[in-house]
C-alpha cells in the first residue's frame, strides 16, 4: 500500500490548514528551494504529501529555535538527500532538544490540539505513565518536547512495558553518555573563562546531539539488519 509520501493526496490549502501555515507561505518556501515541488495530477492540480508536511514542521522549529530565514535555508540545503518522512521527524526531534526544558500547564483542549489529535482516556493514561504528561485536576503539566513523540509512540505496536522499558535504558546510557562527554570536554576547557565555557557549551550541545543521534541511528540500522537476517534464517531452517 502505498503512503501519502509515495502517492500525495493533498491539495495547497489542504496542506497549509494541517501545518497551520498559510498558502502564500507554502508558496513562497517552494520558491526558497526549502519545499520539494508539487506532484501535478490531472486538470494540472499539484498535490502533497507526508514529505511536505514534515519540511513544514521542520522549518517551523528551526524558526522556533530563532534561526534566520537566511539559516534555515543553509541547514535544509545542508539535508542529505532522499530523506524519508521520518528522517525529517528525526531532524525535527534533534532541533527541538536544543531548546531549554519547557514544561507547560495546559487544559484537555488545547492537549489535544498540539497533539494534533483527539485523545482517548487510555490515551492520556499512557502519556502519563511515559512521562510526558502530569494530570493536575482539569489541567495536564506537558514536556513540549516529548509531546510529539508520545503522540507517535501511540500508534507503535509495541506495549506499555517495552515502552518504558525503553526509555530508561535510554535514558540510563544517554546519561552515562553526556557524564563521560562533559568530563572529556571539561579537561579541554578548564584554562578558559568561564564565559568562554558557556559559549562552547551552547555551540557544542547541538553538534553533539547530531554526532549521538547520527551514530545510534547507524548502530540500530545494524543491529535491526542482523534482526531480519537471523529471522529470515530461522523461517528457511
Amino acid at each position: 500500500m502505498k503512503t501519502d509520501a509515495e502517492d500525495p493526496t493533498l491539495t495547497i490549502d489542504e496542506l497549509a490548514a494541517r501545518a497551520g501555515v498559510t498558502v502564500r507561505t507554502v508558496r513562497f518556501y517552494g520558491t526558497k528551494g526549502l519545499l520539494p515541488p508539487p506532484v501535478i495530477g490531472p486538470r494540472r492540480v499539484g498535490h502533497y504529501g507526508r514529505d511536505h508536511l514534515a519540511r513544514l514542521a521542520l522549518i517551523e522549529e528551526l524558526q522556533q529555535q530563532g534561526m534566520t530565514l537566511a539559516a534555515i535555508e543553509r541547514y535544509m540545503q545542508r539535508l542529505p538527500s532522499g530523506l524519508s518522512p521520518d528522517d525529517l521527524a528525526i531532524h525535527r526531534a534533534v532541533v527541538a532538544s536544543w531548546a531549554p526544558d519547557a514544561v507547560e500547564t495546559v487544559t484537555r483542549a488545547e492537549l489535544e490540539r498540539r497533539a494534533g489529535r483527539e485523545l482517548a482516556d487510555e490515551d492520556v493514561e499512557r502519556l502519563a505513565a511515559m512521562g510526558v504528561i502530569g494530570a493536575d485536576g482539569e489541567v495536564f503539566r506537558v514536556d513540549v518536547g516529548l509531546l510529539r513523540l508520545g503522540v507517535r509512540l501511540l500508534d507503535m505496536p509495541l506495549s506499555q512495558e517495552a515502552i518504558l522499558a525503553a526509555r530508561k535504558v535510554l535514558i540510563e546510557h544517554s546519561r552515562a553518555a553526556a557524564h563521560e562527554l562533559s568530563q572529556l570536554f571539561r579537561g579541554e576547557v578548564s584554562e578558559r573563562a568561564a564565559q568562554d565555557v558557556k559559549s562552547l557549551s551552547s555551540d557544542m550541545q547541538p553538534l553533539v546531539v547530531q554526532a549521538l543521534l547520527t551514530s545510534f541511528q547507524r548502530s540500530l540500522k545494524e543491529e535491526l539488519r542482523e534482526w531480519v537476517k537471523a529471522s529470515e534464517a530461522d523461517g528457511s531452517a
